[in-house]
């Protein structure tokens, strides 16, 4: 079982500037706690105990609070003095990455994901690169995924291209660190587009579904379901 994971933190949030200010978003408060701390927690249950935050915007309110240790989690922090991208950021990350595996994670979506299958998906087939796809009835503001019947994918679709139900992005990845530093990258890029999507025809990245509990909290209409939804949650 995979034992770190990268955690992208270092979002500005601005969509949800209304309701949430001056704080990174992973920081928004859930029924008073920080999103983050949700996300600890999952990670915690599935036995993950050491996670690395990507961080920039404000990151000593997230320093702050959490310190180097969650619980049985080890906390370090990659540091962006500048915006990197989502890419970036990941990139930077894995140069502190001990393992050869890591998840990585959107510092704004809890995706309550069975890490344990994810895991065997990708020892079974020897995988260097699996994102995680959730199906939703409308994927207008997500864009969609598809694979074909061996589950590598084949095709991104643009957000706002097309409606209706598919697979979206769920904002989880499990990464080969070596593969992944093969790649001539760029100091700052996005690992939607300058990477999956660039690359994805090269046939070696592949789709894990889950139809397990999916909230993205970008934006004000999310964030206030989230408040309801994640009393449910177990973490």
């Amino acid at each position: 079982m995979i034992r770190e994971a990268i955690i992208l933190a270092g979002g500005l949030g601005t969509r949800l500037k209304k309701v949430v200010k001056e704080i990174p978003k992973s920081m928004a408060l859930i029924n008073d706690r920080p999103f983050l701390e949700y996300q600890l927690n999952y990670l915690e249950s599935w036995g993950i105990n050491r996670v690395i935050l990507s961080v920039g915007y404000k990151s000593e309110i997230i320093s702050d609070h959490f310190r180097n240790k969650y619980k049985s989690i080890e906390i370090e922090y990659s540091c962006e003095d500048e915006p990197l991208g989502t890419g970036g950021g990941i990139k930077k990350a894995f140069e502190i990455v001990k393992g050869q595996y890591a998840l990585v994670f959107n510092g704004d979506t809890f995706f309550d994901v069975d890490l344990g299958k994810l895991n065997t998906f990708r020892e079974k087939n020897e995988l260097d690169v699996v994102l995680v796809l959730r199906y939703i009835a409308n994927v207008k503001r997500y864009g969609a995924i598809k694979n074909n019947a061996e589950n590598i994918i084949t095709e991104f679709c643009e957000k706002n291209n097309r409606t209706g139900e598919g697979y979206i992005n769920g904002g989880i990845y499990l990464i080969n660190k070596e593969y992944f530093q093969k790649f001539d990258l760029p100091e700052k890029f996005s690992i939607e587009k300058d990477f999956f999507e660039k690359y994805f025809s090269s046939k070696e990245f592949y789709a894990f579904h889950s139809s397990s509990y999916f909230r993205d909290i970008g934006i004000p209409e999310d964030y206030y379901k989230a408040q309801d939804e994640f009393k449910k949650l177990p973490y």
